[in-house]
């Protein structure tokens, strides 16, 4: 039977009065779709239509996460009321100790049909975490740790600073996440490396670089390893803002990525000196 997840970190959670996903033990994730809701209705369709698009190359596909059409379910806070459901792949499936962190890209979140309302809503949001500054905020996450989990609030998560950003990156990495002074000993093999989390990110920056398909505000990257011995990988999510390219670059998305490259890419510059032993001067 599907269940709440038991490891979000972003997104609507379900709560007293609240309905939110739901995933089951086959890999699936289910995410309500709300009548007179537009969002949900734009999100099917993009899916829709991006996983029969032929112009997607197989190896950017692979950062989507796999679609499933869309599924009548009970909602997540009644067996009573039917609710359809758009179904995704569950990343976090086969996960023992999950470290996830969902990242919104792009300086700017709000979309071009957006109402007066929503712009309102979407802007402020941006102002008040690093959106505009970075081009990237965090929305949630957590990390798994010998003496237990590490999440911190998400009201706090969206208000972090540059220098807040900037550490937190940092313990994403490390044994001891929860701690001041975090050791990023898992850095090289989660950020680095032929298959880590920077090269995934700069296989997605190659394609943005000259994609004019689609323009993705208010998307995010998910960024996830497990201490159970997952490997790491990127996902890009959250498409209900998704809008044709209409043969243009998008910037606001690529920028924000570059942005994020560039903070993994001295996190593995800075810890990849501190282990290099001194030489003390001999050539």
């Amino acid at each position: 039977m599907p269940k709440q997840p038991e490891h979000q970190v972003g997104g609507h959670e379900a709560g007293p009065g609240k309905v939110g996903p739901l995933v089951d033990d086959s890999g699936h994730f289910y995410k309500p779709l709300h009548p007179g809701d537009e969002r949900g209705t734009h999100e099917v369709n993009f899916y829709t239509s991006f996983s029969s698009d032929p112009r997607i190359p197989s190896s950017i596909r692979s950062f989507f996460p796999a679609f499933g059409g869309t599924k009548l379910l009970p909602t997540s806070d009644s067996s009573d009321v039917l609710l359809p459901h758009l179904v995704l792949e569950d990343l976090l499936h086969g996960y023992t100790s999950p470290c996830v962190m969902d990242v919104k890209i792009g300086a700017r979140t709000w979309y071009p049909q957006a109402s007066e309302s929503d712009f309102d809503k979407y802007l402020k949001l941006d102002r008040e975490s690093t959106t505009v500054p970075l081009g990237f905020r965090l929305c949630g996450l957590q990390v798994h740790h010998e003496s237990g989990r590490w999440k911190p609030d998400r009201n706090k998560v969206r208000k972090y600073t540059v220098t807040d950003v900037r550490q937190v990156l940092r313990q994403f990495v490390s044994k001891n996440p929860d701690e001041t002074h975090p050791d990023c000993a898992l850095a090289s093999s989660v950020y680095g490396g032929s298959n880590g989390i920077l090269a995934q990110l700069l296989e997605l920056k190659s394609w943005f670089e000259d994609q004019t398909l689609f323009h993705f505000y208010s998307a995010s990257t998910l960024i996830s390893y497990d201490k159970g011995g997952m490997a790491a990988r990127v996902k890009l999510i959250d498409f209900a803002h998704a809008m044709e390219g209409e043969g243009i670059i998008d910037h606001n998305f690529l920028g924000g990525l570059c942005s994020l490259i560039k903070f993994i890419s001295e996190i593995l510059t800075d810890t990849e000196a501190e282990v290099r032993p001194a030489n003390n001067g001999i050539v």
